[in-house]
């Protein structure tokens, strides 16, 4: 249900996560009614509502789309993760089967597209995986299915620039408590326990319409990521933008928004050229 009077200011809403009550904040982006399902933007490892900067706004009202963008526990203002609490592998497992569906039920949103990036790609496949009946289509950019030396190799130099360079003073700008968001995700993420990380054998249960998108420079995944996405899920469109690194919407956002806004139109109209027969 898209919010009855739109409010694009900063927002906060509780839920549950294992024992503890979070509390998570979000914002209504685009257009108060539309056509189309709810657009939710699900941020990268270090992201956050801020750090997506203007993109899903400008995006989202062009298109004539409701959009919500919200901060993962740990990142933005949204509660931190305390200092000695530790991500499990499983963290994006929790995020898509604990967190997404409390929040959507709190807001009142009903069959969503996703729109993911990075982190967020994987949690929104896990999520797809996992409720299939429950949503209406899936954006992914540089999504992560496996983990690659690639991957490591750059978040081992992310760690790097955290400690001795200007990244720290960077980040902290889009988050309440920096240190959190930043040390959840490079702790867990070269650990070697999450190496073994892998959510290929979750994707062949995926329905829904899927685009997957991949920066032909992305320092932190190869093709073989987006491609390992079709390997399961035959159907799935690939996009790959040259002159793009690991973050399309920055990178090329007015191609990546040319495109994406085409799929999701195309989609909606295959949709209901289907349910009408």
């Amino acid at each position: 249900m898209n919010p009855a009077t739109f409010n694009t200011e900063i927002q906060f809403v509780e839920i549950e996560l294992g024992e503890k009550v979070i509390e998570l904040e979000y914002q209504w982006v685009g257009v108060a009614e539309s056509a189309y399902p709810v657009l939710v933007f699900l941020h990268e490892g270090l992201g956050s509502v801020a750090l997506w900067k203007k993109f899903p706004e400008q995006f989202c009202r062009d298109n004539g789309f409701t959009g919500l963008v919200f901060s993962r526990y740990g990142y933005g203002n949204s509660t931190a993760r305390p200092a000695d609490e530790k991500w499990p592998v499983s963290y994006m497992h929790d995020q898509a089967r604990q967190v997404l569906p409390a929040l959507f039920e709190k807001l009142g949103i009903s069959k969503p597209m996703l729109l993911g990036h990075s982190d967020g790609g994987s949690i929104a496949l896990i999520f797809a995986s996992h409720f299939p009946d429950q949503i209406s289509g899936l954006i992914v950019l540089a999504p992560h299915i496996m983990v690659e030396d690639i991957s490591i190799a750059s978040i081992e130099k992310a760690r790097e620039a955290y400690l001795g360079s200007s990244l720290r003073s960077q980040l902290k700008k889009y988050h309440d408590d920096v240190d959190s968001a930043f040390w959840g995700w490079n702790d867990i993420w070269l650990n070697r326990s999450f190496r073994n990380w892998d959510i290929r054998s979750e994707l062949a249960d995926i329905t829904c319409p899927v685009l997957a998108i991949q920066g032909e420079n992305d320092a932190y995944g190869t093709m073989a990521q987006i491609e390992g996405i079709q390997e399961k899920k035959p159907d799935a469109q690939l996009l790959a933008i040259s002159d793009c690194g690991h973050a399309p919407h920055q990178d090329q956002a007015q191609s990546l928004s040319d495109s994406v806004a085409a799929w999701i139109k195309s989609i909606i109209r295959q949709t209901d050229a289907t349910s009408s027969i």
